[in-house]
């Protein structure tokens, strides 16, 4: 074999192994011709660069292949990722290729989340594209709305700052002292107070335990003496002043009808009158018998005969006897 030969040899070689290398580098594999080929349509593909790792499950089955713009007008600065599998594996055409942070120091690698339900994906097929965020994009995510709320703070508490700086002026703030001063003197003399109150305490803690044990003495006589009359059969005893109050008013009633002696003492004005004149009477003969009591009893052992009665005498109100011979 000649020399020239042999250079021409090496020089195809190494020509073949730049341009597997350059395709390898790109992810296409020259030695795979039954690789798979789908399409992925993004808005933002958020750093998402050709060569790029394909995973199904964690498992790497192929790379990024392309991306371009979408050239249909509908779909204008849409972009068109172009994927290759190399694995046979089958999943259906609502499989989701998800774009997914590679790890922390950047990168973003293309995961296939498959989809068994409905018809099997095809070589040339569309798949739905999604977006997963990473940390920092979700922390930042979540710290957008927070910061705007934050600033909104921070404004209310300028302008609560600034009104208070208007209405506080000098004169303001040098009442605002004294009162702090003020509340303070207060604070020493509630704290003077539960001192002394303490130190009250303290000494008449003899009394105070002497107290409260006649206090304990006082309840249990007092339940003693609820028991004593929880046992006295109170029951009864109301039931008999029941029946008493009961006969009571009947006799009451009676009373106030008419019925019975001393019903018709009160209520039978005939009665009364009677009682009245019968009274009078008496009153009338027990104040002769005294004026002249020998006209109604004479015992005489000489035989004097009594002085006659005399009518003058008695309406003057003069004993008989009195009256000389």
């Amino acid at each position: 074999m000649s020399k020239e030969l042999k250079t021409g040899i090496i020089s195809v070689l190494i020509i073949a192994l730049g341009i597997w290398g350059y395709n390898f580098l790109k992810g296409q594999n020259l030695f795979s011709p039954s690789s798979r080929h789908f399409y992925v349509e993004y808005n933002n593909i958020n750093g998402l660069n050709e060569a790029s790792v394909v995973t199904i499950n964690g498992l790497q089955v192929g790379k990024v292949e392309k991306i371009s713009f979408n050239p249909k007008t509908d779909k204008k600065g849409h972009l068109l990722v172009r994927v290759s599998i190399e694995n046979n594996f089958r999943f259906s055409k609502n499989s989701i290729a998800k774009i997914y942070p590679a790890g922390l120091m950047g990168g973003q690698n293309l995961a296939i989340i498959p989809s068994y339900e409905g018809e099997d994906a095809v070589s040339g097929d569309y798949l739905k594209g999604e977006i997963e965020l990473g940390i920092f994009d979700s922390v930042g995510e979540k710290l957008n709305p927070i910061q705007g709320k934050l600033d909104n703070v921070l404004v209310g508490a300028d302008s609560l700052l600034i009104g208070l700086n208007k209405v506080l002026d000098e004169k303001s703030r040098k009442s605002l002292n004294r009162s702090i001063i003020g509340l303070e003197s207060t604070v020493n003399g509630v704290r003077k107070t539960l001192a002394s109150v303490n130190s009250l305490l303290e000494n008449n803690k003899s009394n105070l335990d002497a107290t409260l044990s006649n206090t304990k003495k006082i309840t249990e006589n007092f339940s003693k003496v609820s028991e004593d009359l929880t046992k006295a059969n109170l029951g009864e005893t109301v039931e008999k002043l029941e029946t008493t109050l009961k006969n009571v008013n009947a006799l009451l009633a009676n009373v106030k009808d008419g019925k019975g002696t001393l019903g018709k003492l009160i209520t039978d004005e005939k009665m009364y009158t009677n009682l009245t004149n019968a009274s009078k009477e008496m009153e009338e003969l027990l104040r002769e018998m005294k004026l002249n009591p020998k006209r109604f009893v004479h015992f005489s052992l000489f035989g004097k005969k009594p002085k006659p009665y005399s009518e003058e005498n008695n309406n003057s109100n003069i004993s008989n006897s009195q009256v000389k011979d």
